[in-house]
């Protein structure tokens, strides 16, 4: 209306603008009263709020990357609560002040409420903006330490990880490595390194003048260093020197291999007399420990095909095998033949080395090998002849010192021996066999005749060098006697040249020794046959046994007890029956007596179903204690398969139940002997005739007995690593 009116009269703007400005004038008291109740309402809120804030916003742990902002920040919120204050000061005043200067000083605007409340506004969005800007700044403080804990847990996360895996590997390794050991262990039957310096003491020693002509030889030089060579053999008649010749081919080959850290040499001695070491397993065996020892990474090929992976692994660039007496290898000789004529034409990596006799199969198998050197000592007489001088000339001397000869009977000693050597020594050339002859006509007309004839039949028959202590449960002795060792090494002693002690075991001094007694005086030491002598130590060892055997032998006490914590007492109790624990069985097979004799042997009261009622679970005890499970297990099935037809029903029914109850524990008797009588008998079916045979024997503190199965299940046994597909 005054604009239209301004319009309409300009010459009235003057007054109009007196008229405005004393309404507006007027009208200040109410709207100064107005915004001030407002703004007294607005910043009571906005203190409450603030006060609040003010402890999240200024955190006295904040960082002190921080502290430079939040002081910054903690300077704008004084200034903010300042003008707060003030504000509400200056309302409180206003509140308590004379009505008249109020209203004058709302018309004159005095106290701009205003102006005080857009500044507090200011001063608000200040503060938010530096709140705001504080807070992006703390989140990404916040954010980098989350990331700098995160990288430091993950680093100890890693160490963590770290270690576990090393402790992982670590206990991956130790359990390897006893796994290795313990495969080492068992594929240990005798050390082939030991075999070789009981050969070398018992035939005098090694003489390197002896051996020293065949290093050159043309056809060894041929072997040696023809690359297409890959097999030596050494073939002569009994007595030639083949052993010490191999011996010192052995020697001369570790001492060219000191040089080569990646050459290996493994060797094996056959012997006939030893039934450890006369099979082509027991070769096997022995060339992979020799193999092993030497580089035990080989091991990892021992669940594969053993020889020939560990002859074609990359870490051996050459290897040397040595076996000594293949005629002397009386089980699977043929496989092994074949092994030996194979093995040298698929690597380069490895040469052989093996001797033998004149025998007509091994040279029918070996002819067929493509790259062999055959040296036959018949036909190096000459060097032959030379050797056994040099033996001849060291053994003279050596005896002439020790009997304090004059230096004309030592000449004539060492003449008369090798006139009559014939270039050998051990084999039977004109004079040799009527040397045995006579040394066994010197015991006869001994005293103790009949003693050293019963000493040369056992030793003769026994499957291995028996030792002084084993060989009194076969041989009636003297009184006295059994238990003397020195007795009893001068008792072998009267047994003439033929037998030999070492380390308190005997043997014979030479195969041609046994080859006499087996041959030309047969009936003289075997009067009633050689099967009546297998009969005999069947016997006695059943009996030696029976005598010996007992619960807990060796006193453990805790079925706990591991077969690696146990130690032998001494004197060891199972010293004089640790054969006749492992081949009574094996001595029983090989007796070829009457089928009548045979029946009253396995009858119902017969001697064998006796012996396993009484002592089975002892006798499985002696051959955990030996470590000779696996003979036990081949024992029971040797002896149900050889005579379960002849057997009465109760016997047979026994040995079956026997065989399946060490199948079935087998592993647990191996590891602890004694968990025999406990958890073996426990969780065997209940209808066992060996669990109710025996069930007495349980230990007392097992109150009640678990509930099992009634009878044996079907499954024999769980082969592991042994799958085989069906090929289409």
């Amino acid at each position: 209306m005054a604009d239209k009116a301004v319009r309409a009269a300009p010459k009235a703007a003057v007054a109009w603008v007196g008229v405005c400005l004393g309404l507006e004038i007027l009208s200040n008291p109410i709207t100064e009263t107005s915004i001030n109740r407002r703004g007294i309402a607005y910043v009571l809120s906005r203190t409450a709020w603030y006060w609040n804030l003010v402890d999240l916003l200024l955190d006295e742990n904040k960082a002190e990357r921080s502290t430079g902002l939040q002081d910054e920040l903690e300077c704008h919120i004084v200034q903010l609560y300042q003008k707060l204050l003030l504000y509400q000061m200056k309302s409180v005043c206003l509140y308590y002040r004379n009505r008249a200067a109020t209203v004058i000083r709302d018309v004159l605007k005095c106290d701009d409420w205003t102006g005080q409340l857009d500044d507090i506004q200011n001063a608000e969005a200040a503060v938010q903006r530096d709140a705001e800007q504080y807070n992006t700044e703390q989140i990404k403080l916040h954010l980098q330490h989350l990331a700098t804990t995160a990288q430091f847990q993950e680093s100890k996360f890693q160490d963590i990880y770290s270690t576990i895996q090393d402790q992982i590997r670590l206990r991956q390794e130790r359990h390897q490595d006893d796994r290795d050991k313990q495969c080492l262990k068992d594929l240990y039957v005798t050390d082939p390194r030991e075999d070789k310096m009981h050969l070398q003491d018992a035939k005098g020693g090694l003489l390197t003048d002896s051996y020293r002509w065949i290093l050159d030889h043309a056809d060894f030089r041929r072997w040696r260093d023809d690359e297409q060579s890959r097999l030596l053999w050494v073939k002569g008649d009994p007595g030639k020197g083949k052993t010490m010749l191999l011996c010192g081919i052995i020697d001369e080959l570790k001492a060219s291999m000191k040089a080569q850290g990646t050459t290996l040499l493994s060797y094996f001695f056959c012997q006939t007399t030893d039934s450890r070491i006369n099979t082509a397993t027991s070769v096997l065996r022995g060339l992979i420990y020799m193999l092993v020892l030497q580089r035990p990474l080989l091991i990892s090929h021992m669940r594969s095909d053993i020889l020939a992976n560990m002859l074609h692994d990359q870490s051996v660039e050459r290897a040397y095998v040595v076996i000594d007496a293949l005629d002397e290898c009386t089980t699977d000789l043929q496989r092994l033949l074949k092994l030996i004529v194979d093995k040298p034409s698929a690597s380069s990596r490895f040469k052989w080395i093996v001797s033998s006799r004149n025998w007509p199969n091994i040279e029918e198998q070996l002819d067929t090998a493509t790259q062999k050197v055959r040296l036959c000592l018949e036909l190096n007489q000459d060097s032959i002849s030379a050797a056994v001088g040099i033996y001849i000339s060291y053994e003279v001397d050596r005896f002439a010192r020790l009997k304090k000869y004059d230096v004309a009977t030592r000449d004539a000693v060492r003449d008369g021996l090798s006139s009559n050597a014939n270039d050998t020594l051990r084999a039977f050339p004109p004079g040799l066999d009527a040397l045995y002859k006579r040394m066994l006509a010197q015991i006869s007309g001994s005293d103790d005749a009949h003693l050293c004839k019963q000493i040369l039949a056992v030793v003769s028959t026994v499957y291995r060098p028996i030792t002084l202590k084993e060989l009194t449960s076969f041989v009636d002795m003297p009184d006295g006697v059994s238990n003397d060792h020195e007795a009893l090494a001068e008792i072998v002693r009267l047994c003439g040249s033929f037998l030999t002690l070492r380390e308190d075991s005997v043997y014979f001094v030479h195969q041609s020794a046994l080859d006499f007694l087996l041959g030309t005086i047969y009936d003289e030491i075997f009067p009633t046959g050689i099967e009546h002598m297998h009969y005999t130590i069947f016997s006695r060892s059943l009996q030696a046994m029976s005598d010996t055997l007992v619960t807990d032998l060796y006193g453990l006490g805790s079925p706990g007890t591991t077969i690696d914590q146990v130690k032998q007492p001494e004197p060891n109790p199972l010293a004089a029956t640790r054969y006749s624990c492992v081949y009574w069985v094996k001595h029983l097979c090989d007796w070829d007596s009457r089928p009548s004799a045979r029946h009253n042997l396995l009858g119902y009261h017969g001697e064998i179903l006796a012996f396993m009622q009484e002592h089975l679970l002892h006798w499985f005890d002696a051959l955990s204690l030996t470590r000779a499970i696996s003979d036990g297990v081949l024992a029971i099935s040797s002896l149900e398969s050889r005579f379960v037809a002849d057997a009465a029903d109760e016997l047979a029914a026994f040995v079956y139940d026997a065989k399946r109850f060490i199948l079935h524990n087998r592993s647990i008797v191996e590891e602890a002997p004694l968990q025999l009588y406990s958890s073996a008998l426990v969780f065997t079916p209940e209808n066992s005739i060996v669990r109710r045979q025996f069930e007495k024997q349980v230990p007392g503190w097992i109150h009640r007995l678990p509930t099992m199965s009634k009878q044996w299940s079907p499954l024999l046994r769980r082969l592991s690593r042994a799958i085989q597909l069906c090929p289409r």
